[in-house]
Formats: C-alpha cells, sequence, structure tokens
C-alpha cells in the first residue's frame, strides 16, 4: 500500500524544510550578486527571512524585507514584477524537478519581535515574569 504524501503532523516536513531553505539561500545569492536585469531591484539590499513551500512543493512563498526596513511596498512590487526571472535562475541553479512558483510577502517577524521586546520591559510584565521564576525555583527546592 502506497504511503500517504502528507504528513499527519501541523507543521512542514523535512522535504519542505530542506527545499524551501535552498530557494532562500539561492534567492539571496542572486539577490546580492545582482543577476536580475532590473536595475531598480539591482539597487536595493533585501533581506530573505524565510521561504514556506506547499506539501507538493509547487508553491513557494517568499518572505522578504529590504534591508533597513524603507520602501517595503516598493520591494514586493518589484519582486513580483521579476518572479519569472528569478524562477528561471532559482531552477537553474538548483536543477529542482519542479520550479515553484513564487509569492512575495512582507516579512514582519522583526516587528514582531521589536512588540515582544516592548511587552518585556513593562513593569507589570517584569514583575509577573518573576513571581513566575520565584514560584518555579521554590517548587523544585521542594522535590
Amino acid at each position: 500500500m502506497a504511503k500517504k504524501s502528507y504528513s499527519s503532523g501541523s507543521g512542514p516536513s523535512q522535504r519542505q524544510l530542506r527545499v524551501g531553505e535552498l530557494i532562500r539561500r539561492a534567492l539571496s545569492e542572486i539577490l546580492q550578486r545582482g543577476d536580475i536585469h532590473d536595475p531598480d531591484l539591482n539597487r536595493l539590499s533585501v533581506t530573505i527571512g524565510e521561504v514556506r513551500v506547499t506539501p507538493d512543493l509547487r508553491v513557494a512563498t517568499v518572505y522578504a524585507l529590504p534591508l533597513g526596513g524603507e520602501g517595503k511596498d516598493d520591494i514586493i512590487a518589484l519582486l513580483a514584477k521579476n518572479k519569472w526571472e528569478l524562477r528561471h535562475l532559482i531552477n537553474k541553479k538548483l536543477a529542482l524537478k519542479h520550479s515553484p512558483d513564487m509569492r512575495f510577502r512582507l516579512d514582519e517577524m522583526f516587528d514582531k519581535m521589536d512588540e515582544t521586546r516592548r511587552m518585556f520591559e513593562q513593569e507589570h510584565v517584569r514583575k509577573d515574569i518573576e513571581r513566575a521564576d520565584s514560584r518555579d525555583e521554590d517548587e523544585a527546592e521542594q522535590e
């Protein structure tokens, strides 16, 4: 009996993670070297934070952010405009069986990390954390 192609777990498979990382590295290298024939895209420094691939490896969602955070909307539009050339270069570089269709999204992870840091710096949150830490220490001593 054939094994199901989709895992029953909630997260991505090892294959999805591996292919996503390969695409992220290739895309970063292509953008860094300026292999694209678009001068507007070549003059910008782009950070590729993550690439998520669907289970069938046909669609790759690329999370990108311009270095310094300025021109966020422009970078997504430029990447989308040049996606066919990027797809061609990635396929040539990685020799994948199927070149995934790429969708570009703004990487908001850095904003979320900044917000989390601000939250942990608030006085009432810090007190709650210290209280929880002291309770954990008391429980460890009792055992």
